[in-house]
């Protein structure tokens, strides 16, 4: 769902099934954005959100959206104190996402 409506958008997307991968991509293609979700395998988000934010140059400044399920207590804190610069919980609905992406100086 996610990839679809950032595709009609006009976005092109990369797709990591996990942080590991996710570094990979971020340090081989350098992407405008990331979005990425909390509850992943390997590397969970937050880990993989500091990883980035260690990166040298301009991959350290790529804005970052993180979007979990697991909506706790300290959560959304967690991941800002990460490195995250929007946070959006699931489920997602489509118009937290265009204000986050709005807020960070994306076209929607």
């Amino acid at each position: 769902m996610l990839k679809h409506a950032l595709e009609i958008k006009g976005y092109r997307v990369l797709e990591a099934s996990n942080g590991r991968e996710a570094l990979d991509i971020t340090s081989k293609q350098h992407p405008h954005l990331i979005i990425i979700d909390l509850n992943m395998p390997v590397l969970d988000g937050l880990e993989t959100i500091k990883y980035v934010r260690m990166m040298k140059g301009a991959v350290e400044q790529i804005p970052i959206v993180a979007i979990t399920a697991y909506d706790v207590y300290g959560m959304e804190e967690a991941a800002h104190e990460a490195g995250c610069n929007e946070y959006i919980s699931k489920p997602l609905d489509l118009g937290d996402l265009d204000k986050a992406l709005k807020s960070l100086g994306f076209i929607v």
